[in-house]
């Protein structure tokens, strides 16, 4: 198992090296942001230690700009800084685990034995379908170059569609992702919301792509829907 350090620390880096090569690592060491990321682009590593405080590019940089390149690497954030708005930032930028400094070796070794297991999966910065496209850590929405202003309710819906485009999803579905359990089944919520949600992301530029499928529920085109000449 071959596993990247970005640590700017010197004591800290040889610290983490000798403690990860006596579990049996192979460990490579980047000492900036700049060179992690190149690193990380170059090479296959089974995970990256990742510390946040770095010269050239913090690591929250360096974490947006790997999985903007589709690296999927496990990461594991290092910081001393504590604040929740930080561990937020750094997951919310791809980071797949965040410790706090100072911490115990031993939990580290599980830590990146538990992201090792898991192996690297695809978690995109932002879900898309043709033109339409969402940002899940701010909850955006654009249709290409233009913001869809919604509201939670209709992101929530919009984000699950994105997740599973080609599928047709129920009302049950739909309900039981988007909404808590207050609300009757056979309620026309969902239905309401999805003509309010087509409006915005359809009709307004003449696009066809959220499809009612009778007697079942919605899909969301996965081909991002066609021109619709009547502009409904």
């Amino acid at each position: 198992m071959r596993v990247l350090i970005v640590e700017d620390e010197p004591k800290m880096a040889g610290l983490l090296r000798r403690s990860l090569v006596e579990e049996g690592y192979a460990v490579d060491i980047a000492s900036d942001g700049a060179e992690g990321f190149g690193a990380a682009m170059s090479r296959a590593y089974d995970a990256v230690v990742l510390d946040v405080m770095l010269p050239e590019l913090s690591g929250f940089e360096v974490c947006r700009r790997l999985r903007g390149s589709e690296v999927w690497v496990p990461v594991l954030m290092l910081t001393a800084r504590a604040a929740v708005e930080d561990r937020i930032t750094g997951l919310d930028d791809g980071a797949d685990d965040y410790l706090t400094k100072p911490f115990h070796l031993k939990e580290l070794f599980a830590r990146l034995r538990a992201l090792i297991r898991r192996g690297p999966v695809p978690r995109p910065a932002q879900l898309a379908v043709g033109d339409l496209h969402v940002d899940p850590a701010s909850r955006r929405c654009w249709r290409g170059e233009e913001e869809v202003l919604l509201t939670a309710k209709e992101y929530s819906l919009l984000e699950e569609f994105l997740r599973r485009p080609g599928a047709v999803l129920t009302r049950e579905i739909l309900l039981e992702h988007c909404w808590d359990f207050a609300y009757e089944p056979r309620s026309n919520v969902v239905d309401v919301h999805i003509r309010t949600l087509r409006s915005k992301i359809d009709r307004r530029f003449g696009v066809r792509s959220l499809e009612t499928v009778r007697g079942t529920g919605y899909r969301l085109r996965a081909d991002g829907g066609r021109a619709d000449a009547r502009r409904r």
